[in-house]
């Protein structure tokens, strides 16, 4: 995810991103895509789970694309791997796959978003400036499936060992898909200030984006998932 200082300063600073599909014609393609973005940067390729976590942990980028099926170790182990490193990078899942085993794995592995190959170049765009700004990023038809998954298998904790009443309803607030000037204007709070309250969600949670946080919020009953 990219620094908060980074994200309210305007920086110019281009998100970096690391391609991890076992097809060299689609990392080309997807390369040569989001090359075309001038606040975009590929700095690597990985071809392989196992290569994923290896140039992952030497390239810090801020968002991987994630295949699901590679040789060697898949993209839901590699993941979890890559995840419990760097738990602020934001994963991407970019796949032709739309089961629901693969959906739920790589979510419960700490994937940020799920996008199917057949996404227009502007939804893939727009997923990865999502995810690199710790915000959700799933494919309609893959959100439903998600709600209805998580909606049904929650063990309602009391939220107040975890976050405060304000980052509580910063998260509720966050999980309707509000962006943070959203969120700002809505609870009458600067842009900063969301952004320190979800950094510390993140933290507490010990998770990487929105997504993790807010289905961490579903299964423990803090969020309604009607509203999300």
């Amino acid at each position: 995810m990219l620094d908060a200082d980074t994200l309210e300063s305007g920086a110019s600073a281009p998100i970096t991103l690391l391609l991890v599909d076992d097809h060299p014609v689609v990392r080309k393609g997807t390369r040569e895509l989001l090359e075309t973005e001038p606040d975009l940067r590929v700095v690597g390729e990985a071809s392989s789970g196992e290569e994923a976590i290896l140039r992952a942990r030497a390239l810090n980028p801020h968002v991987i694309l994630m295949d699901v099926s590679m040789p060697g170790m898949n993209g839901i182990d590699a993941t979890r791997a890559i995840k419990a490193e760097q738990p602020g990078v934001g994963v991407l899942v970019l796949t032709s796959y739309d089961d629901d085993a693969y959906v739920f794995a790589l979510l419960e592995a700490g994937a940020a978003g799920y996008l199917l190959k057949n996404a227009s170049e502007d939804d893939l765009l727009g997923a990865v400036r999502a995810v690199a700004a710790g915000e959700s990023a799933l494919h309609p038809s893959v959100a439903r499936k998600v709600l209805e998954r998580f909606s049904a298998h929650t063990t309602p904790t009391p939220p107040e060992d975890d976050l405060s009443p304000r980052e509580l309803e910063v998260l509720r607030v966050a999980a309707t898909g509000r962006t943070n000037k959203e969120i700002a204007r809505d609870l009458e709070i600067s842009p900063r200030t969301v952004q320190v309250h979800l950094a510390n969600i993140f933290s507490k949670l010990g998770v990487g984006s929105r997504t993790e946080a807010v289905l961490h919020g579903i299964r423990r009953g803090w969020i309604d998932p009607q509203s999300v």
